[in-house]
C-alpha cells in the first residue's frame, strides 16, 4: 500500500458545520495495513543498531537515528492527544471532499523532496535512548491501531493540521502513518551515508 503524507502537529481545532461520514470496511482495513507496515518498515530499519550507530550524525545540524525516532515517539504521543479531544472537536462540513484530503496526504506526507521544520515541541533532547524512544513510539502506535478499529465516528470531526489543514480522525491516522513512513526514509538516508559506522 505505500502512498505518502506530510507534516503535521499541534493542535488547533477548525470548525464548521456538521455531516458525519462514515469511513468504510475497506478504509479501515486501508488504514491498519498502513499503520502496520509503516510500524514494521521503522522497526526494521533500526534492528540491530550497535549505540555508535543510533547517535551517529552525518552533520551537526542533522538528527541521528536516535533523535529521529525520539521525534515519531513524541509526535504519536501529541497525536494521541487529539484523538481523546476529536468528539469534541468542531463538526466536519457536510460537503467535505475527504477522498481528496486522504490523497493529498497520501502523496504529500512521505515525499522527502520537500522539507519541513520540525515545530519546537516536537524536536527531540537528544537525551533518550533510541531503543526507549522505540519503545515509547511501539506503545503508542498501538493506541492508534486501537483508535481505527473501534471509533464509530472518524469523518465527523475536524482538528487543524499547521500544514495541511483541517483533519478529521480517519485522516489524523493517516498521517501518522505516512509520518513514520517519512522518517523511516530519512533513518535509510542516514544509514547510506559514507560515514556511517559499521558497527
Amino acid at each position: 500500500m505505500k502512498t505518502a503524507l506530510k507534516y503535521f502537529l499541534c493542535i488547533t481545532a477548525l470548525a464548521s458545520a456538521a455531516g458525519a461520514q462514515q469511513i468504510t470496511p475497506a478504509e479501515r482495513t486501508q488504514g491498519l495495513q498502513y499503520l502496520n507496515e509503516s510500524t514494521e518498515g521503522l522497526e526494521a530499519a533500526v534492528t540491530g543498531l550497535s549505540p555508535a550507530q543510533w547517535t551517529y550524525k552525518p552533520s551537526a545540524n542533522q538528527w541521528s537515528i536516535a533523535e529521529i525516532v525520539e521525534h515519531l515517539a513524541i509526535t504519536e504521543a501529541v497525536i494521541e492527544d487529539i484523538f481523546k479531544k476529536m468528539p469534541n472537536a468542531p463538526a466536519a462540513p457536510a460537503n467535505r471532499d475527504v477522498k481528496q484530503v486522504d490523497a493529498m496526504i497520501l502523496s504529500r506526507v512521505p515525499d522527502r523532496s520537500t522539507k519541513v521544520q520540525a515545530p519546537p515541541p516536537l524536536i527531540p533532547t537528544g537525551k533518550k535512548s533510541g531503543p526507549d524512544s522505540l519503545k515509547a513510539f511501539l506503545a503508542t502506535r498501538q493506541e492508534t491501531v486501537i483508535f481505527l478499529k473501534s471509533s464509530p465516528d472518524l469523518r465527523g470531526h475536524v482538528v487543524d493540521h499547521p500544514v495541511l489543514g483541517p483533519l478529521d480522525g480517519y485522516e489524523w491516522v493517516l498521517t501518522l502513518a505516512a509520518h513514520s513512513e517519512r522518517h523511516t526514509k530519512q533513518i535509510l538516508e542516514v544509514r547510506a551515508d559514507p560515514h556511517f559506522p559499521a558497527d
